[in-house]
């Protein structure tokens, strides 16, 4: 990029949201750096608000630990001390006022785009301020829930396809408008024998497996492989103004080809 191009378009500024309780928290964070530092993502990650303090868990301390080795300016706020020290009331009654704590402590900080990467609360008053997107483990016409209601979904549907997708974060979870997604089949050589040894197994059977039982782990691994370079793909078509947080595209993005040939398929 020339110096007149990289003028007109300013490298992105990215906050970053995460309870950071293990391997797929850290996992994204580390592909949205290594995609900066290999050029391919032209932003800065300009703080990292993490809703869980030093000593609260062991993944969450990795998760501070990698934060602070690269010096990006870090924001810890217990959410579950900031519940004990509320009486212990509902967490529906505590998002606004923990979102304003919050808000306090993040004041003088800005982005032009935040991602919740693992991060486990609603964010009614977050989420205004700081634009953020979310990564759900679905098609935009796919089950919602979590990543487990998902699969489980999908497998009693005996669903063709799976995917995943990038939104924006409103109060009502996942339903905010999607700006990318990619697709991925459930079906063929991986993943036939899967579905003949599960089709004469009821669902509850299945269920009592829990994420063990083979066509759900199968499903599984798919969706997570596709996961962070989706989240960098996405990053960088918001980088270059290709998507633009403040006006949703109409239809979503199909980002599948790029998702396909970052993990060689």
């Amino acid at each position: 990029m020339t110096p007149a191009a990289r003028s007109l378009n300013p490298a992105l500024k990215l906050g970053w949201f995460s309870t950071g309780r293990g391997e797929g928290s850290m996992g994204l964070l580390n592909a949205a750096l290594e995609a900066i530092d290999s050029g391919l993502l032209r932003a800065t990650i300009e703080f990292v608000f993490c809703n869980r303090e030093q000593g609260e868990a062991e993944g969450s301390d990795a998760f501070i630990a990698r934060v602070r080795a690269r010096r990006i300016p870090l924001i810890t706020f217990s959410s579950r001390k900031f519940r004990e020290g509320h009486g212990r009331r509902p967490w529906s009654e505590l998002r606004r006022p923990f979102d304003l704590a919050a808000l306090e402590l993040l004041n003088g900080y800005r982005a032009d785009a935040s991602v919740a990467a693992g991060y486990m609360l609603i964010a009614p008053e977050l989420c205004k301020l700081y634009r953020m997107i979310n990564l759900h483990p679905a098609l935009p016409d796919g089950p919602i829930g979590t990543w487990q209601q998902v699969i489980w979904e999908l497998i009693e549907k005996r669903a063709a396809a799976s995917g995943a997708m990038v939104n924006v974060v409103t109060e009502e979870v996942d339903a905010g408008p999607v700006l990318s997604f990619c697709r991925f089949p459930i079906r063929g050589p991986d993943f036939d024998g899967l579905w003949s040894q599960s089709s004469s197994t009821p669902l509850d059977e299945l269920k009592s497996l829990g994420e063990s039982q083979p066509l759900f782990a199968a499903i599984r691994r798919a969706g997570l492989l596709r996961e962070r370079p989706l989240l960098v793909s996405t990053l960088v078509e918001l980088a270059g103004r290709r998507l633009l947080l403040t006006h949703p595209p109409a239809n979503p993005t199909d980002l599948t080809r790029s998702v396909e040939a970052a993990i060689g398929k």
